[in-house]
């Protein structure tokens, strides 16, 4: 008997397990059948550090009527947690359907996402905006592609990504950011509620971040057309007074920096952990960058890097 299944018999959750899924990170997932509890067993032994933040933003949500999993019981000192059962539909999963009711709900959560108490948590600063996109060139570029800039793309790249956070930097800040905000991380519950799940990383950052991690999903492309609708509806719903000019500007330029960033995870999932199925999302994740790349004069060099 392991680790987790002692500590199950312990609450009295002895019962079948049966693997759900193991995320981009080393948690992994179980569906618990159990005459005490029935749920989702979330297996983080091997990130121990991420349990903590999750009970946390768990409460604060609740708080700010963010609907997530029930947490029934938990471990902190062995990275294990029982939460409730919210199915198995994703928000990825209702793109067959008329999915735009669905993408409403899932814009006016972020507005409930930023009315959520932020205190304690990191902030996105400039620094660790750059940390994130020096993933691309390490990884993506060096590791999987082979490729070494010379030093006048590296000069280049340097200004570009300047470019890229202080233009994100001008943004309206101090908000609750979820950080990976797409349709896999979204539930669909049995009564069509939006739930949110996967918010351990929460950072304290840009209005736009979660919304493009959302219509910029790196796993679903939508028509650029619904993309802006949907993008200034939310700032209509979050009641923010600047132009559609303005507003897109500052949308592209945080999902550049995103896009850049996840250039990099996508490489290190395959060449440090085995995740090759990442790689299939990058061919998505390059048109992005180029297509927001080639539309602003401090960006248009990206498209001669790559």
């Amino acid at each position: 008997m392991n680790k987790l299944e002692i500590w199950l018999e312990s609450i009295d959750c002895r019962g079948e397990l049966k693997v759900v899924s193991a995320d981009a990170s080393f948690r992994k997932y179980y569906r618990l059948n159990s005459t005490a509890y029935s749920g989702i067993v979330m297996d983080s032994s091997l990130q121990k550090e991420t349990l903590t933040p999750f009970i946390d933003i768990s409460h604060r949500f609740h708080e700010a009527g963010v609907k997530t999993p029930e947490i029934f019981k938990y471990n902190i000192d062995d990275g294990f947690l029982l939460m409730e059962d919210l199915g198995n539909t994703h928000l990825f999963n209702k793109l067959d359907d008329n999915f735009e009711p669905f993408y409403s709900k899932a814009i006016d959560s972020i507005v409930k996402m930023q009315n959520t108490n932020i205190d304690n948590l990191p902030i996105y600063d400039n620094k660790f905006l750059k940390f994130e996109m020096d993933f691309m060139e390490e990884w993506y570029l060096k590791q999987h592609l082979g490729v070494t800039l010379n030093q006048t793309e590296q000069n280049t790249l340097f200004v570009i990504l300047n470019s890229i956070t202080t233009e994100i930097m001008s943004q309206p800040q101090g908000v609750f950011v979820h950080r990976d905000y797409h349709s896999r991380n979204i539930m669909v519950t049995p009564y069509d509620e939006i739930a949110v799940i996967d918010y351990q990383d929460a950072r304290v950052g840009t209005v736009t971040y979660d919304l493009v991690s959302l219509l910029r999903d790196v796993y679903v492309e939508f028509e650029p057309k619904y993309v802006e609708k949907m993008a200034l509806y939310f700032r209509d719903k979050k009641g923010l007074r600047v132009d559609d000019e303005t507003f897109m500007r500052w949308f592209d330029f945080m999902g550049l920096q995103r896009h850049i960033k996840i250039l990099g995870i996508f490489a290190r999932l395959s060449i440090r952990d085995g995740k090759h199925s990442y790689l299939n999302n990058i061919p998505l994740t390059l048109k992005y960058i180029k297509e927001i790349a080639s539309k602003y004069s401090e960006t248009k060099d990206l498209l001669e890097l790559f």
